[in-house]
């Protein structure tokens, strides 16, 4: 019968046929050469680039080599079942669409095409915290299909009320806090080329869509200093004043863009973060809550006695700290630290479908999926995306029937042993 893998296979060998080829790379080193190609200076230091010497980026990839996969045969795999159940979340795979910031950089409208591609491939999505496009918007792109929305926690206790009730109001499934990134890291592929998009007003609409910011937007507009004129900061200000809501010349006459910059600048992370407001986090909002950025087992297991319902294993992609532990190393001690029952998700290095069933055999109850999509975006926008969703759980699909399993809850350490290789 046929699973995802052989129907994706036969899409793009009978289109073969007629002499066309798929939109995007089926291999990741292809995928990612031809999105660096596709893709501005900018647009690739923020994407592809990571923390330091890029060491956790490595460390990500060199997990997945220390295990192999040893396939069972006779085990009648015609019939295959990819789906589960996910904080009430309904997924036809165990993949969902990582938060991605600043997507603006590589594609004008990345959210919303984000949004409808996995609306298309039914995987769901989690909304950026840092995005080009309100969350309001993104989800009317999507329709009914899933979302989940990330929070990034500010300094403005009112605005981070704001933000969660707005995700409760576009329905979000689960109301993803991102941990890990209360300072931004050591990013020398951004420092560079002096490249921070948020300065450019890109990947700030969540904020200068939300009432409460613009509260304090105008409040600070009346005790705002001028710039410096340089041509640097006149092409600065042309990025802001486009990238801000409403008509480019109004926002050019206006303090207000430039206003909106500087306040979220002071404002949208909060390196003071701590237990005490997670704990405050269950009398706040309806939605399950889902901490991502864990590493630590001893964290793993204080997030769920502080009531939280899942956790993220995650060194953000190698952006944050240089020579972190490897995602799929730390799932592997948080996985035994918290038992069975517990809902953990795994990102951080995940390229493809084999990866995927690796990090599920090592405890995750699913992936979350970042560059390759964003890279499938660079060169061919939604349907880029779309066709590297589609690539990775078409693999995943083959990877089980060629294993010898037939649903997620058979792919356990059994199948895997230390790499001799």
């Amino acid at each position: 019968m046929q699973g995802a893998g052989r129907r994706r296979q036969n899409t793009i060998y009978r289109a073969g046929v007629l002499g066309r080829r798929p939109a995007v790379p089926t291999d990741f080193a292809e995928l990612e050469r031809r999105a660096r190609k596709a893709s501005s200076r900018a647009g690739w230091a923020y994407v592809a680039g990571g923390a330091g010497e890029g060491r956790t980026m490595r460390n990500n990839r060199a997990a997945f080599d220390r295990w192999a996969i040893v396939p069972r045969m006779l085990r009648d795999v015609a019939d295959r079942d990819m789906s589960s159940e996910l904080l009430g979340t309904a997924l036809t795979a165990p993949l969902l669409l990582a938060p991605v910031g600043a997507g603006q950089l590589i594609a004008a409208d990345a959210d919303l095409h984000t949004a409808r591609a996995a609306a298309a491939t039914g995987v769901p999505y989690i909304f950026t915290n840092q995005g080009g496009t309100p969350m309001e918007e993104t989800a009317a792109a999507m329709g009914a299909a899933s979302r989940w929305v990330q929070l990034y926690w500010s300094t403005d206790e009112a605005l981070v009320d704001s933000l969660i009730h707005r995700a409760e109001a576009v329905d979000a499934g689960a109301l993803v806090v991102t941990l890990d990134t209360t300072v931004l890291g050591w990013r020398p592929q951004d420092l560079n080329l002096g490249s921070l998009p948020f300065a450019k007003g890109l990947g700030i609409a969540q904020y200068t869509s939300d009432p409460h910011f613009r509260d304090v937007v105008q409040r600070r507009e009346k005790s705002d200093q001028s710039p410096e004129v340089t041509l640097g900061a006149i092409r600065s200000l042309l990025s802001i004043t486009r990238n801000h809501p409403g008509s480019f010349w109004a926002n050019l006459r206006s303090p207000h863009p430039r206003a909106s910059v500087e306040t979220f600048l002071d404002i949208y992370s909060n390196p003071r973060l701590s237990w005490d407001h997670i704990a405050t986090l269950r009398g706040r909002t309806r939605l399950p809550i889902v901490l991502k950025g864990i590493l630590h087992p001893d964290d793993a297991k204080r997030a769920f006695d502080e009531g939280v319902d899942a956790v993220v294993v995650s060194n953000h992609g190698g952006r944050q700290v240089d020579n972190a532990i490897a995602a799929l190393d730390a799932l592997i001690g948080v996985r035994d630290a918290v038992g069975p029952e517990r809902t953990v998700l795994m990102d951080s290095g995940i390229r493809t479908g084999a990866d995927v069933f690796t990090a599920i055999a090592l405890g995750a109850d699913a992936v979350l999926l970042g560059r390759p999509y964003m890279y499938g975006l660079a060169i061919a926008g939604q349907r880029g995306i779309e066709e590297v969703v589609e690539n990775v759980i078409a693999e995943l699909d083959l990877t089980m029937a060629l294993t010898g399993v037939k649903s997620l809850a058979e792919i356990t350490r059994d199948v895997l042993v230390p790499n001799p290789s």
